[in-house]
C-alpha cells in the first residue's frame, strides 16, 4: 500500500523562529540534558521534522519538546497522534517509564523507536533483541546495493540512505551493548561493519561530504564492534578493529574519530597490561582532540591516561592525570561532546578513578570511589552499573570488607542472567579468589556457592 506524502510541520517551523535548525538542534540537546535525557539531534532531525518525514516523535523526543514548551501538547507543536501513525489503536498501551528506553538515536521514526522500546521489554535475551534489529544479517537499507558492489555488476551511487543505514546501525548496536553487554552481539556485528567496508571501498559516493559521513560512520562501526570483542574478552579482535578504525581516521583527516580511536587503543592496551603504550595512546588522543572543543572528551582522555599510570606503578602520574581529567570535567557539557560519550558522567569518572586505585593497591580509597559510582549510575547502562558494582565487591574483598563484598557480588550475580561481559565475569571471579578464605564470614557462603553455580553454567553454555 502507497504511503500517504509528508505534509510539512508548518507550526514546528514556526516555533524554530529565526534561529537556524543547527542552532534549534542545540537548544534541544541542552533541553534533554536538564531533564536527564539523551537524544542526539542534530539539524538533519529539525529539518526532517519540519518536512513532516516525523509525524510524532519517539518518547525521549516527546519528554524534550514538551519540557520545551511547557503546558504544550504534541498536536500543539504540530504532530500527529501517535496512534494515527502507527495506523491503529493503541489497546492497552501505555508509554515506557523514562528509564525503560532512551534513544540516542537522532534518526529513528517513532515506528522504529517503538520496535527498539518493545524488544527491550518484552525479550529476555539479547539473541532475540539483536535478530529484531537486523544485527543477524546485513545493514538495513544496504541489500539493494550489494549486486552494485560486485565486481561484475555496474556500481551504483551511494547516497544519504546507505551511509544513513551505517549511522543506524551503529547506534542500535550502542544501545544493546548498554543494556546487555558484549557477549552474544560481537559476531552478528560483524556483518554490518564488512557491508559498511564494502560501501567504503566501493568509492562510488556522489558528494564529498557524503563520502566524509561515510569514512567517520564507517570508523565509528568498527570502533563500536571492536568495543563488542573488547569487552567479551577479545583483546586481539578488538585490537584490530581499533587499528582499522584508526586508520580510516588518518585516511580521512578525522580527527574526532582519531581522538575515539586513541581513547579506545588506550583503554584496550590497559586491560591488556601494556601500560606505557595506554599512556601513549591517550596522550595521543589527547592531541587529536585539542581542537574539538570537548572538554569531557578531554577529561576521558586524561582518564585514561590516569589508567595507564596507575598500571606502571606511577602514583605522582596518576594523580597528576586525575587532577586535570577533573577540571575538565567540571567545565561541564557542551555541544561539541561526542555522541558516543552519552555514557559518560560522573558516575564513569568515580569508576574510572577507582580502577586508578586499585591498580595502585589503595583499597580502601578505590571502594569508596566504586560506591559513587553505583550510587549515581542511570539504570538505562544496565552493563556499566553491574560493572561499577563488580569493582566495587573486588574492591571491598581486597580492603577487608567481605561481607560487604559478598552483598555487592549477589547485585552483580543478580544481573547477570541480562548482561553478558567477560570482564564482568573476570572480577567476579577475583572477588571469590579473595573472599575464599573468608566462608565462614556472614553472607560470604552463600556468594560463594551462587558464584561457582553461575561460573559452572557459563562454562556449559560455551
Amino acid at each position: 500500500m502507497a504511503s500517504s506524502p509528508a505534509v510539512p510541520n508548518l507550526t514546528f517551523r514556526q516555533l524554530r523562529g529565526q534561529r537556524s535548525p543547527g542552532e534549534f538542534a542545540a537548544l534541544v540537546r541542552r533541553a534533554a540534558r536538564e531533564i536527564g535525557e539523551q537524544v542526539a539531534c542534530d539539524a538533519r532531525y529539525i529539518g526532517r521534522v519540519e518536512a513532516g518525514e516525523i509525524r510524532c516523535p519517539n518518547y525521549a523526543y516527546e519528554r524534550v519538546f514538551l519540557h520545551m514548551f511547557p503546558g504544550s501538547t504534541l498536536a500543539d507543536l504540530g504532530f500527529s497522534a501517535r496512534e494515527t501513525v502507527r495506523g491503529r489503536v493503541a489497546r492497552d498501551r501505555t508509554p515506557p517509564p523514562p528509564d525503560t528506553y532512551n534513544s540516542t538515536d537522532s534518526t529513528y521514526s517513532n515506528e522504529e523507536s517503538d520496535v527498539l522500546r518493545r524488544a527491550f521489554m518484552t525479550s529476555g535475551t539479547v539473541t532475540v533483541a539483536a535478530a529484531s534489529l537486523g544485527l543477524g544479517g546485513s545493514l538495513p537499507g544496504v541489500d539493494a546495493l550489494r549486486q552494485g558492489l560486485r565486481a561484475d555488476v555496474p556500481r551504483q551511487r551511494i547516497g544519504d540512505s546507505e551511509v544513513s543505514a551505517v549511522e543506524e546501525a551503529v547506534r542500535r548496536i550502542r544501545l544493546l551493548d548498554d543494556r546487555h553487554g558484549a557477549e552474544g552481539l560481537y559476531r552478528r556485528a560483524t556483518q554490518p561493519l564488512r557491508t559498511a567496508y564494502a560501501l567504503l571501498d566501493a568509492g562510488a559516493t556522489t558528494r564529498g561530504s557524503t563520502a566524509g559521513r561515510l569514512a567517520a560512520s564507517a570508523g565509528e562501526l568498527s570502533l563500536s564492534v571492536g568495543w563488542l570483542a573488547h569487552d567479551s574478552g577479545r583483546l586481539e579482535d578488538a585490537r584490530s578493529h581499533y587499528a582499522e578504525a584508526l586508520a580510516t581516521a588518518r585516511v580521512a583527516g578525522d580527527p574526532a574519530l582519531e581522538a575515539h580511536a586513541f581513547c579506545n587503543t588506550s583503554f584496550l592496551a590497559r586491560d591488556a597490561g601494556r601500560h606505557r603504550e595506554a599512556v601513549r595512546a591517550a596522550q595521543a588522543g589527547q592531541r587529536a582532540a585539542g581542537t574539538l572543543s570537548s572538554a569531557r572528551l578531554l577529561a576521558l582522555l586524561n582518564l585514561r591516561e590516569a589508567g595507564g599510570w596507575a598500571g606502571i606503578g606511577d602514583r605522582s602520574g596518576c594523580e597528576q592525570a586525575l587532577a586535570r581529567a577533573h577540571t575538565l570535567f567540571g567545565r561541564g557539557p557542551s555541544d561539541a561532546d561526542p555522541e558516543w560519550m552519552s555514557f559518560f558522567g560522573e558516575a564513569e569518572l568515580q569508576a574510572l578513578e577507582a580502577q586508578c586505585w586499585s591498580a595502585l593497591g589503595d583499597w580502601a580509597r578505590a571502594a569508596r570511589h566504586a560506591q559513587r559510582a553505583t550510587a549515581l549510575k542511570d539504570p538505562h547502562f544496565a552493563r556499566n552499573l553491574a560493572l561499577y558494582r563488580a569493582q566495587l565487591a573486588a574492591d571491598l574483598a581486597h580492603a577487608g570488607a567481605p561481607a560487604e563484598a559478598a552483598a555487592a557480588g549477589e547485585k552483580v550475580l543478580d544481573a547477570l542472567g541480562d548482561v553478558q561481559s567477560s570482564r564482568i565475569r573476570v572480577m567476579l571471579a577475583e572477588t571469590a579468589r579473595v573472599l575464599a578464605p573468608r566462608r565462614g564470614t556472614a553472607g560470604v557462603a552463600g556468594f560463594l556457592d551462587r558464584h561457582a553455580e553461575t561460573a559452572r553454567a557459563a562454562a556449559l553454555s560455551r
